[in-house]
C-alpha cells in the first residue's frame, strides 16, 4: 500500500447504486477532498443515482446505465481506456461493479475486508480496509478514507440543488412552509408499513398540530397505489406528489420539511443529506446499521421483536445485517408507536409547550 504522505493525483471511486448508499458515500468523498484538495476524483456511478448529485462541481462522473446491458460495459471500457489512476476505492459489493473494476487502470485496488466482501468482491481487489463489525453503513465506508491515513470523519453532504429545480419544487408544494413529508415506500416491499397506519398518522398530525402533509415517492405502481390508498382513507387528504418530482426537486422539498416519516429508504437518507430529521420506521432491517445517520433518537425500532419472532434469537445472536423479509414484520409497528414519536418530536421544537 503506497504511503500517501503527499496527495495522489487521481482517485477512482466505484459506487454505482443505490440512492441511499450514494448518500452514505458522499461524506467519505468530502472527507478525502478536505484532506487532499488537489486530488482529482472520478466517480463511476449509476445513471439514476447520478441525477441526484450531478451538479457537484468538483467530482468527475462516469455514468453507467445498467439497462443498456453488455454494450454499456464496452462503452465504459472505452471511456476508461486512456485514464490511469493512483488508486481505486471499490466501494460496492456486486458483480456488476466488480466487472467494471477490471477496466480501471491502477496498481492499487482497495475493497472491503475478506469477511465483509460479499459477492466475491475480495477477488477483484489487492488491498483491504480494516475489518469492522456492528457498524452503521456510513461508519463502514469511512474505512476507505481511514486506510489512506485520513482519520477524521467529515459529515458533509453539500449536494447542490439547481435553481430551476428549487423553483419548480416550490411551485409543486404551492409555497407551503409548515409541512411534514411522509415517504411511505421503500424499494423493497417487505420494508413498507401499511396504508391505514399512514392515513391515521396524516389525520393525527393535521388535527393535533395543523401541519400540512406531503406524500412523496417514485413512479412505481406500488408507490402510486400507496398514495391513492392513503388519500382515500384520510379525513384530511395530504398533497400527493408521488411520481411527480425528479430527484433534485424532491431533495429541495425534503430540505424545506420539518421532518420526514419513512421506512428504510433512499429518501430517508436524502433527508440526512439536507439536515431534515427522519422518524424512521424499522422492523425488517437493523436501524443500528441502516437508520438515517443523524436521526437515531427518532427511530421506531421493532427490529428486536421481529428477529425474535422470526428466528427465536436476540439481535446480538444473529449475523449483522440480518433482515426479516416477511410481510408481518412492519405491522409490528403500531399507530400508537408513531404517534408517540411524533409527539416527542414536536415537544422539542422551538416554541412548543
Amino acid at each position: 500500500m503506497p504511503d500517501f504522505t503527499t496527495e495522489p493525483k487521481s482517485i477512482c471511486i466505484l459506487r454505482l447504486s443505490a440512492i441511499g448508499d450514494i448518500c452514505h458515500t458522499l461524506p467519505i468523498m468530502r472527507t478525502i477532498q478536505a484532506n487532499w484538495p488537489k486530488t482529482t476524483i472520478t466517480w463511476i456511478i449509476g445513471k439514476t443515482e447520478y441525477e441526484l448529485i450531478k451538479s457537484i462541481p468538483d467530482i468527475n462522473f462516469i455514468v453507467f446505465d445498467k439497462k443498456k446491458g453488455f454494450k454499456e460495459y464496452l462503452r465504459i471500457r472505452t471511456q476508461l481506456n486512456n485514464i490511469q489512476f493512483d488508486l481505486l476505492l471499490h466501494m460496492q459489493m456486486s458483480l456488476r461493479a466488480s466487472l467494471i473494476s477490471l477496466m480501471i487502470k491502477t496498481k492499487v485496488k482497495i475493497g472491503f475486508d475478506r469477511k465483509r466482501a460479499k459477492d466475491g468482491q475480495w477477488l477483484f481487489t489487492n488491498k483491504k480496509i480494516n475489518p469492522g463489525s456492528h457498524q452503521h453503513v456510513i461508519d463502514s465506508l469511512f474505512g476507505f478514507s481511514e486506510i489512506l491515513g485520513i482519520k477524521e470523519h467529515k459529515l458533509i453532504w453539500d449536494i447542490p440543488i439547481p435553481e430551476g429545480d428549487r423553483i419548480s419544487a416550490n411551485t409543486l408544494i404551492s409555497n407551503r412552509s409548515n409541512y411534514i413529508i411522509i415517504s411511505p415506500c421503500s424499494s423493497k416491499d417487505y420494508r413498507n408499513w401499511n396504508t391505514q397506519g399512514y392515513a391515521s398518522i396524516v389525520d393525527y398530525i393535521a388535527e393535533k398540530y395543523h401541519y400540512d402533509i406531503i406524500l412523496t415517492g417514485g413512479n412505481s405502481e406500488t408507490e402510486k397505489r400507496y398514495g391513492n390508498e392513503i388519500i382515500h382513507s384520510c379525513k384530511f387528504p395530504p398533497l400527493n406528489l408521488i411520481g411527480r418530482t425528479n430527484l433534485n426537486e424532491l431533495l429541495s422539498i425534503i430540505a424545506g420539511a420539518k421532518c420526514m416519516i419513512s421506512p428504510d429508504s433512499g429518501p430517508a437518507h436524502m433527508s440526512t443529506a439536507v439536515g431534515t430529521p427522519v422518524i424512521g420506521l424499522y422492523a425488517t432491517t437493523n436501524p443500528d446499521r441502516a437508520r438515517p445517520y443523524l436521526s437515531a433518537e427518532w427511530v421506531i425500532n421493532r427490529y428486536p421483536e421481529a428477529i425474535y419472532k422470526k428466528y427465536h434469537k436476540k439481535v446480538n445472536d444473529v449475523a449483522w445485517g440480518t433482515r426479516v423479509r416477511d410481510d408481518w414484520a412492519m405491522n409490528m409497528i403500531t399507530v400508537e408507536d408513531v404517534k408517540y414519536m411524533i409527539d416527542k418530536f414536536f415537544k422539542q421544537l422551538p416554541g412548543s409547550k
